[in-house]
């Protein structure tokens, strides 16, 4: 949970996309990774815990992305926009993820913390 955590979940999500050849638009896609990875590592750091990244193709062409982290709560989620933050500093990301995506959502994971989900069409 590194600054540098978008720019690699970046790098990898365009690699794996192109070798996929995945007819989505790859560059939505890695926005919606390096926001949600971005936010994941700002906000869900908890010492001796990383940010998880999953990426799957859907029956129809489309794409799941899959960010975990160890934080239960996300506060704000339900508006948009992070409640943790100064006003005007924060929040903007999970915008830019839900007009990107057809779906954005998260749920709790079993072992711990938290997954957000966004589903982008193919």
């Amino acid at each position: 949970m590194t600054p540098q955590a978008a720019r690699l979940a970046r790098q990898h999500t365009r690699r794996r996309l192109t070798s996929w050849q995945w007819q989505g638009d790859i560059d939505d896609a890695v926005l919606v990774v390096s926001e949600l990875v971005a936010n994941a590592a700002r906000y869900g750091k908890v010492a001796g815990h990383h940010v998880g990244l999953r990426l799957a193709l859907t029956e129809d062409g489309g794409l799941l992305v899959d960010v975990s982290d160890p934080v239960l709560e996300f506060p704000g989620f339900g508006t948009g926009v992070w409640a943790g933050g100064a006003p005007g500093e924060s929040g903007r990301g999970l915008l830019v993820v839900r007009r990107l995506a057809l779906h954005v959502g998260w749920f709790l994971r079993a072992e711990q913390g938290k997954t957000v989900r966004a589903r982008l069409r193919g």
